[in-house]
């Protein structure tokens, strides 16, 4: 009898086990939802869409790019029966086009914006307003590329205001292709002509073939551009209090809002997408990023935008969803005076530079003597960052990554000027016993307007 009751249960723990074991290998491709039914796993959603597609393209690519095919077959471009052919197909003799190996028919190896224009018209407009079109590829390009039309929509474009892009074009020549393919082009290519006249990259930001809600909303997808000495603003917005909130809570924020109505249940704190961006209390949805800015703070020298008014109340009624009118006003003033005093200092390095061009002491050749990083190094890295850092609170970098290194190169600067004035025979710069603080700054720029 005990032979028996151990057999019985052996028996009995081996079937349990083995019900154990079908049941979780049931539920590696299922899981249970909210009523309890049990419904196919997202991988098992996945591969069951893929492979029962009527797509041409995909039941040929699901052998050749598979991991493509995956990303697109997560997207709401799959699930929305917009095909591959809808976004990469066209006619012969488009431009760029090539004809698909072994197959009568021409597709556009990377989709051109005019193609993301037939479903996202107004996206694409006002991109094409906003400094990530025409203006990013400028940049660095100059406009002799620009055919006369696009010459011409350049011109139209308000964004384009406030940057002399002069020395970054030469830049981008002494380097050369080879360096700046994986420099300068990387990030600006976001706005350069396609070979069909359309302007821009979207998958730039919206990467592709997944074309995911989360992924462009969240702010690593700015990081990939805005970053480093120039335009730190993923360095600043990490080291602020909106950042903090981001990399200590977001993996519980609503990332997949609907457009145009996210809230602060959505997103506690803002990211680079919810003040530029969003949809967001009264500020409409936008793909111009300029739209909620008051200056251009890339300038050498700020100035106010042409619109400036109207983009400071857009901005402001984001701001309003978490702040009082009094912290809101009193912010935007604060930050008005920061931008006044990293001008003030420019206009100083402006005047400082001065008497070496009226005496043909420096060279035609940007960028050829140490002179020309240091007056460049001014502006376009500290005088940038401090604004950016006041503006998006970043108290370390309005302060030694900018405000210090302001003056560290002011100091420079004043001897490198005074010994090419020295050794022409000329008279040092005439400058106040406490330069180069504000306060001197602004008593030399002050008498040049008197």
């Amino acid at each position: 009898m005990r032979f028996f009751r151990r057999t019985r249960l052996l028996f009995s723990a081996t079937f349990i086990t083995g019900l154990l074991l079908l049941a979780g290998a049931l539920l590696v491709g299922f899981d249970i939802d909210e009523e309890g039914r049990v419904r196919p796993a997202s991988n098992g959603v996945l591969a069951q869409g893929i492979e029962n597609s009527t797509d041409e393209c995909v039941v040929c690519h699901v052998d050749q790019t598979p991991g493509i095919v995956n990303q697109f077959g997560e997207s709401d471009h799959f699930s929305n029966n917009v095909s591959c052919s809808d976004c990469h197909l066209v006619e012969e003799g488009y431009a760029g086009s090539v004809q698909h190996p072994n197959e009568e028919f021409y597709v556009l190896p990377l989709s051109s914006t005019a193609q993301c224009a037939e479903c996202h018209r107004e996206q694409v407009a006002q991109f094409n307003l906003s400094r990530h079109a025409l203006p990013s590829y400028v940049a660095y390009a100059g406009t002799d590329p620009l055919t006369e039309d696009q010459l011409a929509m350049y011109q139209s474009i308000p964004e384009r205001g406030g940057i002399d892009s002069r020395n970054r074009n030469s830049l981008h020549a002494m380097e050369g292709e080879a360096v700046t393919r994986f420099a300068c082009e990387t990030c600006h290519n976001v706005g350069r002509p396609n070979p069909d006249g359309s302007i821009g990259n979207c998958t730039a930001c919206h990467i592709r073939h997944e074309f995911s809600l989360e992924q462009v909303r969240k702010p690593e997808t700015c990081n990939a551009c805005h970053i480093g000495p120039d335009h730190p603003q993923w360095e600043i917005y990490s080291e602020s209090g909106h950042g903090i909130s981001y990399l200590t809570g977001g993996d519980d924020w609503n990332w997949d809002a609907e457009p145009g109505n996210v809230t602060t249940v959505d997103f506690p704190a803002p990211t680079c997408a919810t003040c530029h961006m969003s949809g967001f209390g009264l500020s409409a949805t936008t793909h111009d990023v300029g739209d909620r800015l008051t200056w251009y703070l890339a300038s050498a020298i700020s100035s106010r935008r042409p619109a400036w008014e109207e983009n400071r109340v857009r901005m402001q009624q984001v701001c309003l969803a978490c702040h009082s009118n009094n912290f809101v006003d009193d912010f935007y003033d604060a930050g008005d005076a920061l931008v006044d005093s990293i001008n003030t200092w420019v206009m100083l390095s402006d005047w400082m530079m001065q008497p070496l061009k009226d005496n043909g002491l420096l060279t035609a050749q940007a960028f050829d003597e140490p002179i020309d990083f240091t007056y460049f190094n001014i502006w376009h890295h500290w005088g940038r960052t401090a604004k950016f850092g006041s503006w998006m609170q970043g108290a370390d970098y309005v302060q030694w990554h900018g405000a210090y290194e302001i003056l560290h190169d002011l100091a420079i600067l004043r001897e490198e000027v005074d010994a090419k004035l020295e050794e022409a025979g000329l008279e040092p710069l005439d400058l106040p016993d406490n330069f180069p603080s504000i306060d001197a700054a602004r008593d030399v720029v002050g008498s040049q307007s008197e």
